[in-house]
């Protein structure tokens, strides 16, 4: 579904490259995180993958990039966005601004394509149940909160019906509650069918979500694999992105023998309590 081969890129009038020589295969219905450091280059990835990058930033762009069969860098802007949705971190700069109601902005993107009144209605309709957004379909986009706004941004791509939709940084501006509202989301998109990649730093979330992940670090992907795996790599303090205190209780109990060192550290409070609940007998230490 995603295949980037080879891909290095560096933006219009800078003298190096935000990206170089990353590989990223995703295959079709799949859940797919990416984590790496600010400034670690998830933006310009996410960019890439959606083909923002180059038919609007421009730039030096090499290497291959297919998504669901089309090459983007030679296609064009049009024909990418029907194929790759974009959910930017800031929800209040995807809203439109043209419309009155979350049911006419969610309704906007059909309008441009020609789509029948009637069929706009009814996938109107589905998205607000998918997301569970029903209550505010007849409220101003701009009256809700943090993360409803990003629900219905998240719905305003969903209702396009492209193949595959790229986060980024989907819940970096909200709350605990606006976040888990977001993640939730993410579990209904994950059997749908639709291909999703998330960049996104909130990492034990990530591991309940995602099943593979990828790390960005020194421009490029450093590591791939099981969220799990990935998650709990102890390189991830080295790359500036951390583990979580689940991962860390794991690795303390490891170092004074509480723990077998085969065991494959936790990310989530679930992981932890399948580890520590077989090793009831702990030595004390």
């Amino acid at each position: 579904m995603i295949k980037l081969s080879d891909v290095s890129y560096a933006y219009p009038d800078t003298d190096h490259y935000t990206l170089t020589n990353v590989d990223l295969d995703v295959p079709q219905g799949e859940v797919v995180g990416i984590v790496g450091a600010s400034g670690a280059g998830k933006t310009t990835l996410a960019k890439i993958i959606s083909g923002f990058i180059p038919h609007v930033d421009g730039g030096a762009l090499s290497g291959r990039i297919e998504v669901d069969g089309i090459n983007l860098p030679e296609s064009t802007l049009a024909i990418a966005v029907s194929h790759v949705g974009l959910v930017i971190q800031s929800p209040f700069n995807q809203i439109s601004g043209a419309k009155f109601t979350v049911r006419e902005e969610l309704a906007f993107g059909l309008e441009n394509q020609g789509v029948e009144r009637e069929e706009m209605a009814t996938r109107v309709g589905e998205v607000a149940k998918l997301l569970g957004i029903e209550t505010l379909l007849d409220r101003s986009p701009y009256a809700l909160s943090g993360g409803q706004q990003q629900l219905v941004a998240i719905a305003s791509m969903i209702i396009m019906r492209t193949p595959v939709l790229v986060m980024d940084e989907p819940t970096s501006q909200l709350d605990p509650g606006g976040t888990r509202m977001v993640f939730d989301v993410m579990s209904k998109l994950r059997d749908s069918g639709i291909t999703l990649v998330v960049f996104e730093h909130k990492v034990e979330l990530l591991r309940e979500h995602a099943s593979t992940v990828h790390v960005i670090a020194d421009h490029q992907i450093v590591a791939s694999g099981p969220a799990r795996k990935v998650l709990s790599d102890p390189r991830l303090e080295k790359w500036a992105i951390g583990t979580t205190r689940y991962t860390r209780a794991a690795a303390l109990a490891e170092e004074k023998s509480l723990l077998p060192k085969s065991t494959e550290l936790p990310v989530s409070l679930e992981d932890s309590i399948d580890v520590f609940k077989g090793f009831k007998n702990l030595k004390k230490g």
